[in-house]
């Protein structure tokens, strides 16, 4: 069986008294373990796995110290990791050819045989449908000679419905066609080295820097136009939350005929099982040349590879937060240096770790200054909310001046967007008598309330109580229990009150539960049927409405006061994304920041639009103390049902790393300490935060380390690279 075993291929292997399926990562014609147990299969026609796919495994597991098994496990959704092929069949109905006068026919018949010969070959179901019948009298067409009836493999497509109109490539700016320009010679560069003469690194990593509505997607789809004439597929990773509908169909429509036709992939964590197999398939067999998804796409087997677009790279979505705690828009810089395919990081708002990289010569830089179509960016407005009046209840939520602005958008039909990243009603419930404060009983946080489920729950752990009418407290029972703080569903209430002729729609993770919600709201959107859109970050980039010209941002602040270096990053890019939504027609936009620190350097710069001044000031407090991109930074995470029982072996952990700090040189430790969120899930949780400026060496180091440490089957010990938030 050695013959038809190659790298990638799967096969089933007796593991003890089970047998399980495994991939073949290496060849060896001798072992080191002596004796073997045969190999009991190969499953599937073609190696699973491909060659660049298996460098990248082993590459994910030696840098973010995990298992091989756990790396690959990310790269192979579990629909293809099973050994059955997962195809779906189903009935198809053809018409045959007719050579003599057609048999005697009912009348249904006669209008079923239309159908039929009208389209030749459809499924059955489909044609039951269209014909209003029963399979049973399609099947006396088969006994007449008429149709075959048979089974046939087919593919789920998630997008079959959409009716998707061809597009063509728009005209360029001069800034959208140096960018171009820029990536095109790089493709062409490294489709013809042969060897390492081509510094991937700065000549095939660029930053398109592009503020909001600057036609980045422009330049990406131009850009993969060239990478399919010079036969390479391309990767298109978007976040999660931007990965809509009319994202998929723009990509769609300009490659759906013409010489450039392919197939358009997608791969993304709403799909089905049985889409996501077949998704997969197509681009394991070549058939789609081009694939969108989230962060997992970036695994997806395209070859030859020629190009990997990373749009909004900025997005913390990026992250895995499981194991392999990866960071895609990285590992699609290393798998473009692994294949040679050029990648784009595209951003409004770049994270600080990519521009720092331009600022070294490792990235190339493209620059979009001005929004396409020489429109303006929108006018932004920063409101004092401690001065801001608070007479009218009806309006309390929103500063006088935001008010008018939207009184005055609704009467020109115009539309307005809402931002407030907290949903539901308020975020805490308290007692003015006694002072209780409902809090989760498995986590260190408060319970958020929920007015039209009648709930309090917790955003952390999924904890859900009933919404007390009284203080719980045995000894109080006041009645006059108060729900403090600010959420999504508290603005969609003021706004119907405030503006009872206005539609509105709120979109959050509460409204969203069916993944065709989110299509749904947005297609009202745009078609005029809402008025004001309330949203969480999820409205906040990728959106595109032209008749949107007033943005409002309720809490600016709400990020600004994490226990996070990156506060001030993460608030900047929220507040710059959001203002983008304003002014994408032929009206200028509008957009009120309300803050109750207005003067706070990730509110001004972001009021002027200038991340260039942003990131000036930033990178100074970033070098003081080390932190990324200066650095790079180590999280390790001891977790356990006692917190006696974690601190003592965060303190011999603590020991273990400074032994480690010593040995490597060029490292610092803080900690162990509580984490920011002590408790989570019932679990208390203490960190040691390791920062050197060599983490290719920490994390070979500390996988050794870690090996020889006997952590007690109790505790949890959680290593997070480069991670993106500390809490």
């Amino acid at each position: 069986m050695e013959h038809n075993v190659c790298d990638g291929t799967r096969v089933k292997v007796p593991f003890g008294s089970r047998e399980v399926l495994g991939v073949v990562t290496a060849l060896l014609t001798e072992s080191p373990h002596g004796n073997l147990r045969e190999i009991i299969k190969t499953v599937g026609r073609q190696a699973l796995v491909t060659p660049p796919i298996l460098k990248l495994v082993r590459w994910i597991s030696e840098y973010y110290c995990c298992a091989p098994e756990v790396a690959m496990k990310a790269v192979l959704p579990d629909a293809v990791r099973k050994e059955e092929e997962g195809w779906r069949e189903r009935l198809y109905v053809r018409a045959l050819p007719q050579h003599d006068k057609l048999p005697k026919l009912t009348k249904r018949q006669e209008d079923l045989w239309s159908i039929v010969e009208e389209w030749r070959e459809l499924p059955l179901q489909e044609l039951v449908r269209l014909a209003g019948t029963t399979s049973a009298t399609i099947r006396k067409l088969e006994d007449k000679g008429l149709v075959s009836i048979a089974p046939q493999i087919s593919e789920r497509d998630p997008y079959a419905k959409e009716h998707i109109l061809p597009t063509s490539p728009l005209e360029l700016n001069d800034e959208q066609s140096v960018a171009l320009r820029s990536i095109v010679k790089a493709i062409d560069c490294l489709a013809v080295s042969k060897d390492n003469a081509i510094d991937v690194k700065e000549n095939g990593v660029f930053l398109l820097h592009g503020v909001t509505g600057s036609g980045k997607t422009e330049v990406y789809l131009q850009a993969i136009a060239h990478a399919l004439k010079q036969g390479k597929g391309a990767i298109v990773l978007v976040p999660e939350i931007s990965l809509t509908p009319q994202t998929v169909e723009r990509f769609k429509a300009r490659f759906s005929q013409g010489p450039l036709q392919t197939l358009v992939a997608v791969l993304h964590s709403h799909l089905s099982a049985g889409e996501r197999h077949d998704e997969w398939h197509k681009i394991r067999q070549g058939r789609a040349r081009i694939v969108i998804g989230a962060r997992s796409a970036v695994f997806a087997p395209v070859e030859p590879l020629g190009l990997v677009i990373v749009d909004e790279e900025h997005e913390h979505s990026y992250k895995q937060e499981e194991a392999p705690r990866y960071n895609a828009r990285d590992l699609a810089v290393v798998r473009g240096q692994q294949e040679k395919a050029v990648v784009v990081l595209g951003s409004a708002t770049p994270c600080m770790e990519s521009y720092y990289n331009v600022q070294r010569k490792k990235y190339g830089l493209l620059s979009l200054t001005e929004r396409a179509d020489a429109k303006n960016m929108p006018i932004v407005r920063i409101v004092d909310m401690r001065n801001a009046s608070r007479k009218d209840k009806g309006i309390s939520i929103f500063s006088p001046q935001l008010h008018e602005a939207i009184l005055q958008r609704l009467e020109k039909k115009e539309q307005v967007m809402l931002f407030l990243n907290r949903r539901g009603w308020s975020s805490s419930l308290q007692c003015p008598e006694c002072g209780f404060v409902a809090e989760c009983p498995n986590c260190s946080v408060s319970l958020t309330y929920h007015r039209a489920a009648q709930k309090l729950m917790c955003h952390i752990c999924g904890h859900i109580d009933s919404a007390p009418t009284k203080c719980p407290e045995p000894n109080c029972g006041n009645k006059s229990i108060r729900f403090s703080g600010l959420g999504t569903e508290k603005v969609e209430a003021a706004l119907g009150k405030s503006f009872p002729s206005a539609r509105v729609k709120r979109m959050d993770s509460d409204t969203l539960k069916r993944k065709e919600d989110y299509r749904r709201i947005l297609g009202d959107f745009r078609s005029g049927k809402i008025d004001i859109l309330v949203g969480t970050q999820m409205i906040a980039k990728g959106l595109h409405f032209p008749n949107v010209t007033l943005v409002g941002i309720i809490h600016a602040d709400l990020s600004l006061h994490i226990p996070d270096f990156r506060a001030g990053e993460r608030t900047f890019q929220l507040l710059t994304q959001v203002a983008g939504r304003a002014g994408r027609g032929d009206v200028e936009g509008e957009v009120y920041v309300q803050s109750f620190t207005p003067f706070h350097p990730a509110i001004q710069y972001a009021r002027r639009h200038d991340y260039i001044g942003f990131y000036d000031q930033e990178i100074e407090f970033r070098q003081e103390l080390r932190y990324p991109p200066v650095g790079r930074v180590a999280l390790l995470t001891l977790r356990g049902r006692s917190e006696d029982r974690v601190r003592f072996f965060s303190d011999h952990l603590r020991k273990e790393m400074d032994l480690l700090a010593h040995e490597m040189g060029d490292v610092v430790i803080a900690g162990p300490a509580p984490a920011p969120l002590l408790r989570a899930e019932n679990f208390y949780r203490y960190q040691i935060m390791i920062r050197t400026p060599r983490m290719p060496q920490l994390s070979r180091k500390l996988s050794s380390k870690i090996d020889s440490l006997q952590i007690p089957e109790d505790l949890r010990l959680i290593i997070d690279i480069d991670p993106v938030s500390l809490s």
